[in-house]
């Protein structure tokens, strides 16, 4: 008797293990062009000029990375993905010369939902960005001012816990928390965000949140490491960022047109002084035939600052965008876009993704082919 249980439990374990199942996938992105910016920077007469340049990743970032699942049974999956992010011009390493720099995470998912660890998208990516024109279809050129809002995922969370739940009839929600890692510093370099979306047929919804907090504090290790929007539209690095978003699209026939407000607050040490950016975007693609596909966006941007020196300073933006895309294969595609930016002072003008102007207009056309795989 003893030995039939024996048996039976041993044939029992070897049965769960066959039956179980795990995969590995292999998954990129190659984006290239040629693009024309009207003003930019330059050391001459004028101090700016013209610029032409192949440039890699217009409307996605160029990557390649690996995806796996192992299923443990009982409605239960371990998960991983790595994905790491490169400059197709010569072939070096995006996201700061990382290796993975794109996405590094592993985790559990099950039917109540996925937790996941290492370095991922906030929810103001995950929940906001896929309703903006940069987040969805028009790419780099289409986002905010500077990226002030993230929506572009110009920086990722370190150090991150983050979870996503199960679909319920539609509604989803989801949080991450960003450690620092730091003995003694608990607060210092780190970051947190709650997001939530509502899908029902033609219509999509979201809202989310996201603060960091001291990362201008010296730690190198914590939940910021690279691309704080501090680093990209200030001469000195934001101390914190306050970012929260809502919007909502409505698909009709061929069509698909969206909405979305995102506010986002820095502050810094110094002076005490602080800047906060609205943005207001309407946008719309349809597609023309199975295709060609045609997009359009735009985005008011106010920026309200606050120093000492300029208790009320302002500066606003308006930022047109077009773009066509034709679909040569499910996975090859050729465009071409322009984005126009118009600063309503004499002030600078930067279209994000390219260097500053002194000008108060910016005009950026490129075209080029995407290829996943």
């Amino acid at each position: 008797m003893k030995k039939t249980l024996i048996v039976a439990a041993v044939s029992a374990s070897f049965a769960t293990a066959a039956s179980a199942q795990s995969s590995v996938t292999l998954y990129g992105i190659v984006d290239a062009g040629l693009t024309y910016v009207n003003h930019e920077v330059a050391n001459n007469e004028k101090g700016y000029g013209p610029a032409y340049r192949l440039s890699s990743g217009n409307l996605q970032g160029s990557r390649w990375g690996l995806r796996g699942a192992e299923d443990l049974g009982g409605g239960m999956k371990a998960i991983f993905t790595v994905e790491s992010g490169f400059n197709i011009n010569d072939g070096t390493s995006a996201q700061g010369g990382r290796l993975f720099g794109r996405q590094a995470y592993v985790g559990m998912s099950s039917n109540f939902g996925t937790v996941t660890l290492g370095r991922q998208y906030d929810s103001v990516v995950d929940y906001i960005g896929p309703l903006t024109a940069n987040g969805s279809w028009g790419g780099t050129y289409f986002s905010h001012p500077f990226d002030n809002d993230n929506t572009d995922n110009s920086f990722r969370i370190n150090n991150s816990i983050k979870y996503q739940s199960a679909n319920y009839g539609g509604f989803t929600f989801g949080g991450l928390y960003g450690f620092s890692n730091q003995a003694g510093g608990f607060a210092s370099n780190r970051a947190y965000s709650v997001g939530a979306g509502y899908q029902n047929g033609p219509i999509k919804l979201a809202a989310a949140y996201l603060q960091t907090q001291g990362t201008n504090s010296g730690v190198t290790g914590g939940a910021i490491q690279d691309g704080a929007f501090g680093s990209n539209g200030f001469a000195v690095p934001s101390e914190s960022q306050r970012t929260y978003g809502v919007g909502g699209s409505y698909a009709f026939g061929a069509a698909t047109v969206g909405a979305v407000f995102t506010q986002s607050r820095f502050q810094f040490a110094l002076g005490d002084a602080s800047t906060r950016f609205n943005n207001y975007e309407v946008n719309a693609r349809y597609n023309l035939t199975p295709a060609l596909a045609l997009g359009a966006a735009y985005t008011y941007t106010q920026m309200l600052n606050k120093t000492p020196g300029d208790p009320s300073g302002s500066s606003h933006w308006n930022q047109f965008g077009l773009q066509a895309d034709y679909a040569l294969s499910k996975r090859t595609d050729l465009y071409a876009e322009g984005v126009v930016q118009l600063s309503g002072e004499d002030g600078i003008t930067q279209i994000y993704g390219t260097r500053r102007s002194p000008m108060s207009n910016q005009v950026v056309v490129s075209t080029g082919v995407r290829h996943r795989f």
